[in-house]
This record gives C-alpha cells, structure tokens and sequence, in this order.
C-alpha cells in the first residue's frame, strides 16, 4: 500500500496487554523506508488533544480527535486507507506537532 502524509489509514493496534488486537484509525505523519509514523485517532474525543472538526471529509464514521501520542509500524500491517485530512484539519494538526516536538 502506498500511505501518504496526512492519509487517514485503518490498521490493528494491540491491546496494552498484549493478549488481542483491534483495527483502528490513525493518521499518517511521516515515514521512512517500510516505517509510518503515526498519530492515533479517537472516538472518545475526552480522551483527545484535539478534535478533527472535518472528520467525515477524513473518512470517518463518527465524531473523532486526535491523540498526543506517535507510533511507528510498518506499512505492510495498514488495512484500508479511508481517508486524508482536510486542509483545515491538517493546520492544526501541523501547529500540533510542532509544539508536541517543541519545533
């Protein structure tokens, strides 16, 4: 699969525990060679740094935010590409980032 900057892509997250896993969403914020970094996606908007206030342009089924948090994995484990960030979405995301990396 070819995921881009800014994809929104479905892939299975395991469990803290280890003992399962579950395909969520997260949104592609960069890569290198086979790697993504990732940021995760949300349904408990509580849980959250911020809202995605396009979420449906992004792909997604229902009201989402994302979370302060990276991951890296290897592209090969994405299921489904659903979507990309709007321009909108993406401004916020970028400030975000910078101030999440202290950039």
């Amino acid at each position: 699969m070819n995921c881009s900057r800014n994809d929104v892509v479905l892939l299975p997250i395991p469990f803290t525990d280890l003992t399962s896993r579950k395909v969520r969403p997260a949104i592609v914020v960069g890569g290198n060679g086979a790697d993504l970094f990732l940021v995760p996606i949300s349904s408990v908007i509580a849980n959250t740094d911020f809202p995605l206030n396009e979420w449906r342009a992004a792909g997604l089924n229902v009201p989402s935010g994302v979370k302060a948090q990276f991951a890296t994995v290897e592209e090969k484990l994405v299921v489904k590409i659903v979507g990309q960030l709007t321009d909108n979405d993406t401004k916020v995301l970028n400030a975000r980032l910078r101030k999440w990396l202290k950039l």
